[in-house]
C-alpha cells in the first residue's frame, strides 16, 4: 500500500476546499457536526431504548404469568350475574337512613344559599321490588345559578338520588328570583 505523506495530503484538501466555495464548507461543516451528534447523542439513546424494550418485554412476561397465576385475586375475579346484582344493590343507601340523606339535601342547600320551603315526603315501597322510592318535593327559591349549583351538588352529594321534574317560575322579568319545583327520587335498598 503506498504511504501518502502528509506533507503531500494537506496542500491537497486545502485546494479541495478552496474549490468548494463558502456554500461547500458549510454543507461539509453540517456533515461533519451530524456524524459527531450521531456519535455522541443518537448511538447511547438507541442502546437506553433497547434496554427500555427488553425491560417491557419481561414485565409484560411478568405480568401475564401473575395474572394467570392469581385468577383468583379481587382484581381478577369475574363475578356471577347473582354476585353483580347484589353489588349493583348494595350501592344504594339502606331505608333506614333515609333521614341522613334529608340533612345533606338541606345542607346543601344552606351552604349554596338557596330557600327550602314546605317539603313534601312519600316512601312508595312495592313488595316484589328490591328498591323503595323515597319521593320528594321540594320547593326552592334563589337566584339561578344558587339553584344550578344546589342542583349539581345534591346530585353528587347524593348519588342515589334522581331528579325526575323541574318547574321554573319567575314573579316577573325584572326579578333575579326563580321559584323552582323539584321532584326528587331518592332510591333506596330495603
Amino acid at each position: 500500500m503506498p504511504q501518502i505523506s502528509w506533507n503531500r495530503l494537506i496542500p491537497l484538501l486545502r485546494w479541495q476546499l478552496g474549490r468548494l466555495g463558502n456554500l461547500g464548507k458549510v454543507g461539509i461543516g453540517l456533515m461533519l457536526a451530524t456524524g459527531i451528534y450521531y456519535l455522541l447523542v443518537v448511538m447511547p439513546q438507541e442502546t437506553e431504548l433497547q434496554k427500555l424494550k427488553d425491560r417491557a418485554v419481561t414485565l409484560q412476561a411478568a405480568s401475564k404469568n401473575s395474572s394467570g397465576e392469581g385468577a383468583d385475586s379481587e382484581a381478577g375475579k369475574k363475578m356471577s350475574g347473582d354476585q353483580a346484582l347484589q353489588v349493583f344493590y348494595d350501592f344504594f343507601p339502606r331505608v333506614d337512613s333515609s333521614p341522613f340523606w334529608i340533612r345533606e339535601l338541606v345542607r346543601v342547600a344552606k351552604k349554596q344559599g338557596v330557600e327550602l320551603t314546605s317539603s313534601e315526603y312519600r316512601l312508595i315501597n312495592d313488595n316484589d321490588a328490591r328498591l323503595a322510592r323515597y319521593e320528594m318535593v321540594l320547593p326552592v327559591k334563589g337566584k339561578y345559578s344558587q339553584i344550578r349549583a344546589f342542583i349539581a351538588e345534591a346530585l353528587e352529594t347524593v348519588p342515589a338520588m334522581a331528579i325526575s321534574a323541574i318547574a321554573i317560575k319567575r314573579e316577573s322579568t325584572a326579578s333575579d328570583k326563580l321559584e323552582v319545583r323539584l321532584e326528587i327520587n331518592l332510591y333506596m335498598n330495603k
